[in-house]
């Protein structure tokens, strides 16, 4: 191997999940969260350990036969981003194996196998990934680091505990950001191809056991080829006018990258690099950083730092007592998760919302607050309300079961990252949102006519079968 350079990760973004020290045996970089192979600190970080200790590289990625009932949609997704991975890492010749089981029975074989020496993994903060990354580290002879490669600021670097609000959290990003918002150096080939076997796709779509009522979409292509493509379009055509338009779910200003995001086909750094340097007026480039990176590491803050981030008990404890102070008050409508499903609520916009998520597996942010909120209202309690909001956006959203989309629902029907609104009926003091309000910000009519050609075919019919 070439002689060792510099140095060129911040070691900060790094930590050490065991006490074990370095062996001789091979790196593996244990791909999990940060699905991609340019702009990825894990990747560099694991081939830079490879390339000190003269050992090989290996990229490993275990796919649970299941993960927390994702459908067919999210799976399709990724593993088509996971196959192209594939190819870009043999181009540089850096095998990539995937392994089919629980990761934590899986990995640890695997790991004894080939002998590895050092186990890199990137960071997430879900409690299945927690649980995962514990066990294996438990039962692995070598040291498992990880590295945050999805946050511009490591996580556990921007704040120590679950932070307030965005007013709370922003002056320590901002405090920090000159340092980790850097260019990425270039990921260097291994010298010589490796000897492992392809991957057979076709039996690893066989042996996925979801949901196929929930089809795969065909508006967005995945993968990181596909997501540096959307990120161009959204430069050239949508960032000039984010700013003033993005809250209007007609007007098309938003990135759409939501999806790479949460796959990490993307890096949200180089986004937030290319958005930095791009034309476009400074208020809308600051309108877009401040969700890609404050809101967005906000979210990333509040799954860390509350073991409960996906249910009712997470929220904060006035909106708990406000909430069951009124949990008896009447409902004018109430509906079951199915009927949610189905969007055969009674009002049109709602409707319209639920059918966008379902077909195109996004919905617009405005809206997908409008959308909780209103299941708030029309839930027989708040802690149903909860718990539908979640199972709808984990099951049908393409950037679902992750923390933006957990710290979303908290803020809506929870009041987490909010302050204490004047008292109402059933929403006590979480702050209220009607049609009316959205009426004033967007043609309504136009948005709901745009989803009125939602056909109940059966797949649409049986969501929960």
């Amino acid at each position: 191997m070439s002689e060792p350079q510099r140095f060129i990760i911040d070691p900060r973004r790094i930590r050490l999940l065991s006490e074990k020290q370095d062996g001789q045996g091979a790196v593996i970089y244990w791909m999990s969260r940060d699905q991609r192979v340019r702009h990825n600190w894990a990747l560099l970080f694991a081939r830079r350990k490879a390339e000190l200790m003269q050992q090989p590289l290996v990229v490993l990625f275990t796919l649970a036969p299941t993960f927390l009932q994702a459908p067919l949609r999210h799976y399709d997704f990724m593993l088509k981003g996971l196959r192209e991975v594939e190819a870009d890492l043999n181009a540089l010749n850096i095998p990539f194996v995937l392994l089919q089981g629980q990761p934590e029975r899986e990995f640890p074989r695997f790991a004894e196998q080939i002998n590895a020496g050092v186990v890199v993994t990137d960071f997430s903060p879900m409690n299945i990934s927690g649980s995962w990354k514990k066990e294996v580290a438990r039962q692995l002879a070598a040291p498992l680091y990880e590295v945050d490669a999805h946050n511009i600021v490591p996580c556990w670097i921007a704040s120590g505990k679950q932070e307030y609000s965005a007013r709370t959290l922003r002056p320590k990003i901002n405090a920090l950001l000159g340092e980790f918002l850097t260019n990425y150096p270039a990921l260097e080939p291994l010298p010589s191809p490796s000897a492992y076997q392809p991957v057979d796709w076709s039996d690893v779509y066989h042996n996925v056991k979801a949901d196929r009522n929930v089809p795969p979409v065909e508006w967005l292509k995945p993968g990181e080829k596909a997501a540096n493509e959307c990120l161009e379009s959204f430069l050239q055509s949508r960032l000039a006018s984010y700013g003033k338009e993005r809250n209007d779910p007609n007007a098309g200003a938003t990135s759409h990258l939501s999806p790479y995001l949460h796959f990490g086909q993307i890096s949200a750094q180089f986004i937030a690099m290319r958005v930095s340097k791009s034309t476009a007026p400074e208020a809308d480039r600051k309108a877009f950083l401040e969700e890609l990176i404050v809101r967005r590491e906000l979210a990333e803050n509040y799954c860390c730092f509350n073991n409960h981030y996906d249910s009712f008990e997470g929220i904060p404890a006035w909106a708990r007592e406000s909430l069951k102070q009124h949990g008896d008050d009447q409902r004018d409508y109430r509906y079951t998760l199915e009927e949610f499903a189905a969007a055969k609520t009674h009002e049109k916009l709602w409707n319209a919302a639920q059918r966008e998520l379902v077909t195109t597996g996004v919905i617009h942010g405005y809206m997908r607050m409008y959308w909780a909120k209103k299941i708030l209202e029309w839930s027989e309690t708040p802690e149903q309300a909860f718990e539908t909001a979640i199972i709808l956006n984990d099951r049908f959203a393409l950037d679902g079961r992750e923390p933006n989309g957990y710290a979303g629902v908290a803020w809506s029907i929870g009041g987490a990252h909010d302050r204490p609104w004047f008292d109402r009926p059933v929403y006590g003091k979480i702050r209220y949102m009607n049609a009316s309000g959205c009426a004033r910000k967007f043609d309504v009519n136009r948005y709901i006519a745009r989803h009125e050609g939602y056909a109940e075919s059966k797949k649409q019919q049986n969501l929960f079968s």
